[in-house]
C-alpha cells in the first residue's frame, strides 16, 4: 500500500519489451520484457529495484533535480553508432516508419540501451478504472524511454477520461514512472432527454447508467439538476423516514424543485426554503397519511398553506358527496 493506504496492484498487458538496439538495427525481434514491479513513489531503494546506479539527487529551487550518471561513453557510442547504420539502411529502403512503430523512436532505442527504459510502473488510487486501461490511456508501452516520455501529456490523456478527477505523473530515474489517479466517484443519476447518466458529486457525468448497483442512488431530472445535485440530497436528508418514497427530484426552469414519489404523486416546492417545506411535509405524512390519499399534487409553494389537487375520480366523488349534501338540506 501506498502512503494513502491505497492498493498499489501488479500491471500486465503491455507490449513486449524490445532487446539491444543491436537486435532492433538488424531488425529481428527482441527478447522478453522483464515486466513492471511496483514500489512506494518515495521508496526508490526497495528490494527490487534494479540494479543500476542510482542518481545523485540535489535541491534546485525547491525542485528535484536527477543528476544522471551514464554508462561509459565508449558503449553510447558504439550503440548510437550501430542505431544510425541501421537506421540509415531502413530509410534508404523506405522502412522508417515500420522500423519505429516495431522497435519506437531512434532516440528511445538508444535511451534504453543505456539504461534509461520503463522498467517498473507505480499506478495508486484506481478503483473503477483498471491498471490496463490507465496504462492504454495515458500510453505506456516498452518501445518507449523515461528520458523522453512527456509526463504532462500522459496527464492530459488520463484527465480527458470523465471517471478520472485529478492524475499525477511522475519520472523516477532511471527506470520508474509513478501514476497516481483519483477518481471521481458514483453520487447520483441525472435524466435528460431521457437518457440516464451516472454523475459524480460535482455534477460531473461519468458514465451511461447500465449497471443496476447504481440504480439505488440519488436520481434528480432536468437542466443543470446535474450541477445542485447536492441541494436534491439536502431535501432527502429533511424528509427523514419519508425517504423512502421519493422517487426523484425535478428541477423546475432551473430555480425551484418538485418531487416525485413513488405513489405518482407530484409535491411542488417553494424557491425559497425548500427544507423547510420538507419538513412539513415529513410531518404531514406521519400525522394523516396525505400522500397515500386520492392526490394529484401537493402544493407546498407558499409557506404556511397546502393546496391539493384531487385525481379526477376523487375529485368526482368529493362533488357529488357535496351536491348531494346541498339536497338533503
Amino acid at each position: 500500500m501506498d502512503g494513502g493506504r491505497r492498493l498499489l496492484r501488479s500491471v500486465d498487458g503491455l507490449d513486449p519489451a524490445l532487446a539491444s538496439p543491436r537486435a532492433a538495427v538488424a531488425g529481428a525481434a527482441a527478447g522478453p520484457f522483464h515486466g513492471f514491479s511496483f514500489f512506494h513513489p518515495r521508496s526508490p531503494g526497495r528490494a527490487g529495484f534494479p540494479a543500476r546506479r542510482r542518481p545523485r539527487v540535489r535541491h534546485d529551487a525547491g525542485a528535484l533535480t536527477a543528476i544522471l550518471r551514464l554508462p561509459g561513453l565508449g558503449s553510447a557510442l558504439a550503440v548510437a553508432f550501430l542505431v544510425g547504420a541501421g537506421l540509415l539502411g531502413v530509410m534508404e529502403n523506405g522502412q522508417y516508419a515500420a522500423f519505429v512503430q516495431e522497435y519506437g523512436a531512434p532516440r528511445d532505442i538508444v535511451a534504453r540501451a543505456i539504461g534509461f527504459g520503463i522498467d517498473s510502473v507505480t499506478i495508486a488510487g484506481q478503483v473503477e478504472v483498471t491498471d490496463k486501461e490507465i496504462l492504454a490511456i495515458a500510453g505506456v508501452n516498452a518501445k518507449q524511454s523515461l528520458l523522453f516520455i512527456d509526463a504532462n501529456e500522459m496527464r492530459n490523456r488520463l484527465l480527458a477520461l470523465p471517471l478520472i478527477k485529478d492524475a499525477s505523473v511522475r519520472k523516477y530515474f532511471p527506470d520508474r514512472l509513478v501514476i497516481d489517479v483519483t477518481e471521481r466517484r458514483p453520487y447520483g443519476l441525472w435524466q435528460k432527454d431521457g437518457a440516464v447518466s451516472i454523475v459524480a458529486r460535482d455534477g460531473a457525468r461519468i458514465d451511461t447508467l447500465n449497471n443496476p448497483k447504481f440504480e439505488t442512488l440519488p436520481f434528480v431530472v432536468g437542466d443543470g439538476a446535474n450541477e445542485r445535485i447536492g441541494e436534491y440530497v439536502a431535501l432527502l436528508d429533511a424528509a427523514g423516514a419519508m425517504r423512502s418514497k421519493i422517487r426523484a427530484g425535478v428541477l423546475v426552469s432551473q430555480r425551484r424543485w418538485n418531487l416525485k414519489m413513488k405513489s405518482g404523486v407530484d409535491v411542488l416546492l417553494p424557491e425559497v426554503n425548500p427544507k423547510e417545506a420538507v419538513a412539513t411535509l415529513a410531518q404531514l405524512e406521519r400525522e394523516y397519511g396525505v400522500l397515500e390519499k386520492a392526490v394529484v399534487t401537493l402544493d407546498l409553494r407558499v409557506p404556511g398553506k397546502l393546496y391539493i389537487r384531487l385525481t379526477e375520480e376523487a375529485a368526482a366523488a368529493r362533488e357529488a358527496a357535496h351536491t348531494h349534501g346541498k339536497g338533503a338540506h
